[in-house]
This record gives structure tokens, sequence and C-alpha cells, in this order.
């Protein structure tokens, strides 16, 4: 599949998703909101009857406190404020108190009709002084009544939840009224003024010029209205989980492409570095077979000298095969494990590096001034992995600079040694810097086409130096250095002795 497609595809699924996710969110934020209008919308009808039922408890106060009055003196307290006289008012008060005689059949018809008239205007005109009055004391005496008196703190309790109940809305509450200046003239227990719970409030006695209003707090809001959408959550966490899935799977398809590419690379370069020495020594078997070659010492020597050369680079060809079957060991149990001075072997791998390093102009210094140098370590993977580093280090060199190459080690605390492999080559680019550990992994070298190799070499030296419990790891300034730090630990007897 190429590579555009897989971007196309992985384009539009995550946009797929993308939207998916953004809606079922939308739709949760807005199932939230609704919720909250309607649980706002039920306790504010609540309150407001809660307050009109206190308003009629008051009123139904005064009314019982005005009759109680009207029983004791006959009515005599009560002034017309229609112009209507007190012998009026008292005839009418007398009135309520009888019931409406008929007329009898020697009474003029009409007569009787302006007397029923009459005793009915007279009771409508009780009617209404009587109301005049109450509401005149309300608005006279209701502010200055204690507020215990007007809501008192049980009665409120008992409106308050019974019209909650009605409206749909049983959750726990507190409630407090406070006054004019925003002070609670008294609180539930439990009712917490400073909590960042949602409140409602409202007016207490609006139509007598109160001043109190009646705050209601809910603890338990909120979860009660996320608990009324929760059925939505486990699809946004299928959906969340689908898309992880989704790009890990992606991710997965971009690696072994990826990886897949680097083993055609592996094949390719494998092919074309057997084939080179393959075809010499055939040549050179061919030309063995020629009589005037066998009776030429020279050329005998010679042919000898080419199919040694050739067979040693074949050998080391498939050694660097075979290090991969080692790579594929996790455990490491193929590897013998031994106390090695590891500046030792340095120093014989430089020996032998040398020569190459100064064919060319430079040199390798040396500077191991680790006191503890001794490491537990497999001696003849440990001396590839230093082969390694000093191969790679004169193999990706500039073509117009001799190759300096630095090499030291030192004592880190009392329980590591520390490795360093500086040069002055062409470096590693920031993004190849993260992979050149990986396996089959190649860092492109531009135009130069003579750094031939399998993407082995590191890959094979991070895992040997993870398997001896040790770190590596690169630094790198682009076309000026690299350097390589290994971190090994000591053996257990070194560490005892320091």
């Amino acid at each position: 599949m190429k590579k555009s497609l897989i971007w196309l595809l992985t384009g539009v699924m995550a946009i797929t998703f993308g939207a998916l996710l953004y809606f079922q969110i939308m739709y949760l934020e807005n199932m939230v909101k609704m919720r909250e209008a309607q649980f706002s919308e039920n306790v504010m009808r609540a309150l407001h009857s809660t307050v009109e039922m206190l308003e009629r408890r008051e009123t139904l106060h005064y009314l019982e406190e005005d009759v109680r009055m009207l029983d004791a003196n006959g009515g005599d307290e009560y002034i017309d404020e229609t112009e209507v006289s007190s012998e009026t008012l008292m005839e009418a008060a007398s009135s309520a108190h009888h019931r409406i005689t008929y007329p009898s059949a020697t009474q003029n018809v009409s007569d009787s009709y302006r007397n029923l008239q009459e005793s009915l205007r007279k009771q409508y005109q009780y009617q209404k002084n009587l109301l005049n009055e109450i509401i005149l004391n309300i608005l006279r005496e209701a502010p200055s009544r204690p507020l215990l008196e007007r809501a008192d703190s049980v009665e409120v309790r008992k409106y308050l939840r019974g019209e909650l109940e009605s409206n749909g809305v049983s959750l726990p509450f507190t409630f407090g009224v406070t006054d004019a200046y925003g002070n609670y003239a008294y609180q539930t227990r439990g009712f917490d003024s400073r909590a960042d719970f949602a409140k409602y409030q409202s007016t207490l006695f609006p139509n007598a010029g109160g001043n109190y209003k009646l705050v209601v707090e809910f603890p338990t809001r909120d979860s009660y209205i996320f608990s009324s959408v929760r059925f939505i959550i486990p699809t946004l966490a299928f959906t969340a989980i689908l898309l992880v899935i989704f790009l890990y799977t992606v991710i997965l398809i971009f690696r072994q492409k990826k990886l897949s590419e680097m083993k055609s690379d592996f094949i390719n370069n494998m092919t074309h570095e057997f084939k080179t020495p393959i075809s010499t020594i055939s040549l050179a078997a061919q030309m063995l077979e020629d009589d005037s070659v066998r009776k030429s010492p020279t050329s005998l020597k010679h042919l000898a000298g080419v199919i040694g050369e050739e067979s040693k680079r074949l050998r080391f060809q498939v050694d660097k095969v075979l290090q991969m079957s080692v790579y594929d060991d996790a455990g490491g149990s193929a590897l013998k494990f031994s106390d090695v001075n590891v500046n030792n072997i340095i120093y014989n791998v430089v020996n032998t590096q040398k020569i190459k390093a100064e064919k060319d102009g430079g040199k390798i210094e040396v500077d191991l001034d680790a006191i503890n140098a001794e490491c537990r370590l497999d001696e003849m993977h440990f001396t590839n992995v230093i082969f390694n580093l000093l191969d790679n280090a004169l193999k990706y060199m500039k073509d117009d600079t001799p190759p300096i190459l630095k090499v030291s080690t030192r004592d880190i605390g009392h329980n590591q040694l520390e490795i360093r492999f500086r040069d002055n080559g062409i470096g590693i680019k920031k993004e190849d810097l993260k992979r050149i550990f990986d396996k089959f992994y190649r860092v492109s070298t531009g135009n130069r086409h003579d750094v031939k190799g399998f993407g082995l070499g590191l890959a094979y030296v991070k895992k040997m130096v993870t398997i001896f419990g040790g770190t590596i790891t690169a630094e790198s300034e682009y076309g000026k250095w690299s350097e390589f730090i290994i971190r090994l630990p000591l053996a257990e007897e070194d560490v005892l002795e320091d």
C-alpha cells in the first residue's frame, strides 16, 4: 500500500473520529445544560409556591386575629373607609350573623327585592371593609413582626419539601434566610454560605415590602444532574478507546512499512556485500586453473593473497549477519561472562584500527584514565562493541578532513565506568539521532555511496551494552562531531575493594 493512501485513510478516519467525539461531547454538554435548566425551573417554581404559602399563612394569621377582635368588640373597631356611617357598619356586621329572610306573601314584591338587594350590599360592604382592614394591618404590622413568627424554619422546611417533591425534586437540601444587608438571619444545619454549591433564592413576603430572601442549596445537585446523563459517558469512553486503538494501529502500520523497507535494504546490501568477494574468489579460482598461472610463483602468491583478503572480507560480513541472532537473544544465554579489564580491550582494538586512521592522515587519541576498569562482560562481544564504534567513526568521516578520534575512560562514582568515543566526522542529524540504535536503520549519507552496511552495528552495540547492565547514549552536532557515551557497572570485586 502506498504511503500517500495510508495518510489519506488516516486523515479521513482521524477526522471521522474527531467529529464523532466532538458531537458526543456537544450532546453531553447540551444535555447537562438542559438538565440544569429543568432543575432550576423546578426549584424556582417550588420556591415561589413556598413564598405564596407563607404569605397565605400570614394573611390567615391576621384574618383570624381580626375575626377574634370582631367577635370580642362586635365590629365597632372597623372604620368605613368608603364613608359609610358607623350605624350602617354595625348594621352590616349584625346582618352578617343572620340568615337572609324571604318576604311574606303580604309584602310588595318590589319592596322585598329592594330589601334583599340592600341586605346583600351591606354584607359585601362589610366583607370589603374587613379585607381592607386586614391588608392595612399586614402593611402596618407585618414588617415589625419577628421573622421566626412569619417564617418559622420548621414550616418553611415542610412547605419547601412538599413543593420540591411535587415538582419532581427529591434531593436533600439546606436553606437560610438573609436580611436586607445580605446577612443570614438564620440557616439550617449543614447550610454553607461559602460553599461552591448552586444556590437558588426568592424574596419572602414581596407584597408586604419584604427585605428577606429565602436561599436554598443542594449539595448533591451536580452528581444528580450528571447521573441523569451518565449513559452517554460509556459511549465517549468507547469512542476514545477506538480512537486510541486506531492511532496505535496506524503507528504500527508505519513501523511495519518502515521495517519492511529497511529489511529490503538489508537484503540488497547483503546481496551486494556477499556477491563482490564471492565473485573475486570465483575469478581467482578460475585463474588458478590456468597452467601458466600455476607455473608463476608471483601470480600464485598474488592470487592466494586476493583469496585470503576476500575470504576475510566475506567472513567479516557473515559475522555481521550472525550478530543479528545474538541481538535477538534477549536473555544473553549464549554469552560467556567474565571479569575483564576494559582498558586493555580498548587499547588492543585501538591498535588494530590505528592503521586505518593514519592511512588517511588522522590519528586516534587514547586517554584511559579509569582506575577501576574491571567489568563483568563477554570479552568477545565487548570487543565487537568497541570495534563497531571505532569502525563507524572511521567510515563516516569528512572527505577533506583527517580523522581524529578520541577514546577515553573515567570513573563515575564508586560503581560505574564511563567510556567516550568522540570523532570529527560528518555528524548525525537530530531526526536520525533518535533512531540510530534501531534495528536495520541506516543514517542517510547523501551522495556518498562508499559506505555500506546492514543497519545492525549500532543496534547490536545497544543490545550488548544493555545485556551487560549498562547504558549508551549519543550526542552530535551535524557536520562537526559525534560522541557515543557508554556507562557500565563495575565488577562486584572492584566495588567491594573500593
